[in-house]
Order: C-alpha cells, then sequence, then structure tokens
C-alpha cells in the first residue's frame, strides 16, 4: 500500500466563517486580487472584510469557465496592482481561475506553458502566491485540490494545470454561501460532489484515507442531494452538500477519478457545456457500463463490492446492491432534472472523436476497469 496526503495548509468550515475573512488574509499579504464569477457584486462582502483589515483589493470577473487568456489577464491585472495575494470567490470557475493566477504570479510564462496533454511539459517548481478559496457553490471541491481547469479554445479542450504547489493556503467554507444558489445549479453542482465521492472510491488509486471520507460523503449525499434541490433554504441539507463538496476534492486530490471525468473535460472543452451539468448526464451511464465490464471481466476485482456498499450507502438500506444503487442515482437524475448531453449540443456523430480525447484524458487512467471504445462509446450515447 501505498498513498499521498496532501491539502489546503488550513481548512475552515462553519456557518459565518465568511467574517473570518480579513484576519485570516493579514497573514498572508497586504493587496488582494478578488476572483469572482460573472457577477461581482458577490464579491462585495469579501472585500469589504479585506478593507477592515487595511488589505487593498482589486477585482477579476469571470464570466464562465475560464480560459487560458482568463489566467494570463488576470496574472497581468494582479501584477500591475502589486498583489501579492489571491483570494477566489465563486463556484468552481472563479476558484479555479485564481489558482491558476496565484501560479503563474510566481512561476512566471504562460498557461500553455504548464498545461496537461496540450502544454510544453513546463514543471511549476515555486509554491503559489498564497490563495485562499471560498466556494459559493457545492460541486467541485476546488479550494482543496492541487490543479486548475482550464479550457483552450483553440484546441477546444479543458484541461489542468497541475502541482501540489498550487494547493491553498486556506479553503474557507461558509455553508450559508449557498443558500442563494438556484435549483438547477444546485443540481448540476450537487451531482459534480456526488460523482467526486463515487468515482475515488471505485477507482484504482483508492485508499483508506480516501475511503473513510468517502463513505462519509456518501451517506450525507444520499440523505441530502434532493433534499436540498426542493428545499433550497434547508441550512441542514446545505451543509451536508458543502461537506460532500470538499470531501470529493479532498478524494480527487489524494486518490483518482474515473470516466465520467474523464468524459466531462473533453466534452467541456468541445460543446460549452457546464461542468456539473457534464458530469451528471453521464454518473449513471458510467457506473452501469463499468459494473458490466467487471462482472464480465473481472469479477473477483474488489471494485465489485465497493459498487455494493456505494447503493447501502446512498440508499441507506442494508440489503442493496450495486443495481439499486446506480437505480437511486438514475431516480435522483430525473428527480432533479438532469438533461442529457443532447442539451448541450452533442450528437451520436460526434462519439468517436469525444471517445479519442477522453481516452487521452488523465482522469480516465483512474477508472477502475479500462473501457473499450466500444464501451466508452455505448455511454456517451446512453447520456444523450
Amino acid at each position: 500500500m501505498r498513498f499521498e496526503l496532501a491539502t489546503a495548509t488550513r481548512i475552515v468550515f462553519g456557518a459565518g466563517a465568511l467574517a473570518d475573512l480579513g484576519a485570516l488574509c493579514a497573514e498572508l499579504g497586504a493587496r488582494a486580487l478578488v476572483v469572482t464569477g460573472k457577477d461581482p457584486a458577490r464579491a462585495e462582502r469579501a472585500r469589504e472584510l479585506l478593507a477592515e483589515r487595511q488589505i487593498s483589493s482589486s477585482l477579476l470577473s469571470v464570466a464562465a469557465e475560464p480560459t487560458t487568456e482568463d489566467a494570463r489577464l488576470g496574472v497581468e491585472l494582479a501584477r500591475g496592482a502589486g498583489c501579492d495575494l489571491v483570494v477566489g470567490i465563486g463556484g468552481g470557475s472563479a476558484l479555479d481561475a485564481g489558482k491558476a493566477i496565484a501560479a503563474l504570479l510566481t512561476n512566471g510564462g504562460e498557461p500553455l506553458d504548464y498545461l496537461e496533454v496540450i502544454g510544453k511539459g513546463r514543471t511549476i517548481t515555486r509554491r503559489s502566491a498564497p490563495y485562499v478559496a471560498i466556494p459559493t457553490t457545492a460541486g467541485t471541491g476546488s479550494e482543496v485540490t492541487r490543479n486548475a481547469v482550464l479550457e483552450a479554445p483553440e484546441h477546444k479542450l479543458k484541461v489542468s494545470l497541475r502541482s501540489h504547489l498550487m494547493l491553498p493556503e486556506i479553503a474557507l467554507l461558509d455553508p450559508t454561501l449557498t443558500h442563494s444558489v438556484p435549483p438547477s445549479v444546485t443540481a448540476s453542482t450537487g451531482f459534480d460532489a456526488l460523482s467526486q465521492v463515487i468515482e475515488p472510491f471505485v477507482s484504482n488509486r483508492a485508499n483508506p484515507f480516501t475511503d473513510g471520507l468517502c463513505r462519509e460523503a456518501l451517506a450525507r449525499a444520499g440523505r441530502s442531494l434532493r433534499r436540498v434541490y426542493e428545499h433550497g433554504d434547508d441550512a441542514s441539507a446545505r451543509e451536508d452538500m458543502l461537506l460532500v463538496s470538499l470531501i470529493g476534492g479532498l478524494a480527487l486530490a489524494n486518490s483518482k477519478l474515473g470516466a465520467v471525468h474523464g468524459f466531462a473535460g473533453p466534452i467541456g472543452g468541445m460543446f460549452k457545456s457546464p461542468h456539473g451539468a457534464t458530469c451528471a448526464a453521464l454518473l449513471p451511464h458510467v457506473m452501469r457500463a463499468n459494473l458490466r465490464a467487471l462482472r464480465e471481466r473481472e469479477p473477483a476485482s474488489p471494485i465489485v463490492a465497493r459498487y455494493d456498499e456505494v447503493a447501502r450507502l446512498l440508499t441507506g438500506d442494508s440489503a442493496s446492491r450495486a443495481e439499486d444503487g446506480i437505480a437511486w442515482v438514475s431516480d435522483q437524475a430525473r428527480a432533479l432534472g438532469i438533461a442529457g448531453l443532447g442539451t448541450w449540443g452533442v450528437r451520436a456523430a460526434d462519439a468517436d472523436d469525444v471517445v479519442v480525447k477522453a481516452r487521452a484524458s488523465s482522469s480516465m487512467q483512474g477508472n477502475g476497469i479500462r473501457l473499450s471504445d466500444d464501451e466508452l462509446r455505448g455511454v456517451l450515447l446512453a447520456a444523450l
């Protein structure tokens, strides 16, 4: 057995935790670049808290999922303002943009110098500028991961900058910040979080540390995923799902993901589909294909029993088997209004191209069994 544990230097979780931002940042720097999503108003309270501690701030708003150009412009803005600290507040896009900017501030160069798959292969050698990540959605777990996903439009791909030196200095999680998230976003981000505690648990790199966390998260997702969609003001359910998201980030950063995320990167780059919605559409079909392949080719694999355990944790029924877990995921997808990939423009004619690109992704390497191209094609067609 061998595994590695790496995460943010400090994790602060709890209702009202945002109020600690100024005090936490006062230990890290004097000028902050605040990176947020398309609504700059979301960052106003954070900037006020920084100002109360005499920390000046500049603002970068990332309108959609971050691109290599967003990261480059962010670095330019931060350097021009003399920023020695980066604060990301928003969904996964804002957090990944901030993380990439913090890394490039200290390492120099362009995003394409470092990006996986399409980059020049340069290694990040210096720790990022101090980075504080504050999620306002419960989905990606980016506040504790060692990578930042960027879209490279010219390549029609979404790929990662990745290094343990990119881990945030502080992950600040306040569940009250997620209460205003609309049901459709709650659904897609919630499924992203769910996929990120299922895939590491059934991956080929699972380990005892991530296993324990995933078991806790799966039980919480089982009781709260639908609840938080139907009752967005349920503080307990919101807290559960933000914790599921956090644990998903911890798990994927310290084990591996699988075919859901192997597909999600290429599809997001090719069709502009939101990451969470893409994962949601794929999850039950990947689970079904994996279980079928395991039973046909590797029936003695311990991962089969793990799918049984996933089912028991999600349903709360000690008699559940793997198929019951897949049925539960499918039922939740229908109840939460998850759309098929066709909604985002994916068509059957695109399957071969998507499969080739997905096969090359880093996440696909963690799948619990190697799926054939025909099996991957079948997943994609089922998810349309």
